[in-house]
């Protein structure tokens, strides 16, 4: 009866140490993943993911946008020739 307890709960003991590492790790991981940039769209004033965006040099400044739509709309809107 004694083996059988201590095999249980040399068992629980073990799959709550595997379980504790398990997070840990995962913790570590989540850790070293870098945040992304948020950057704003000019146009419609959205804050997007820099990986994400849509970037367009104009004039040789870059500017990001959340959709094409938004950055046609900015490039009418301000470079328009008149």
């Amino acid at each position: 009866m004694r083996i059988l307890l201590l095999a249980l709960f040399g068992y629980l003991i073990y799959h709550f140490l595997k379980r504790v590492f398990m997070n840990l790790q995962q913790s570590n991981l989540k850790q070293d993943e870098p945040i992304d940039q948020m950057v704003q769209d000019p146009y419609c004033k959205t804050y997007i993911p820099l990986k994400s965006s849509i970037k367009i040099n104009i004039n040789g400044i870059t500017h990001h946008f959340c959709s094409k739509e938004c950055a046609e709309k900015f490039k009418k809107n301000n470079f328009s020739e008149d």
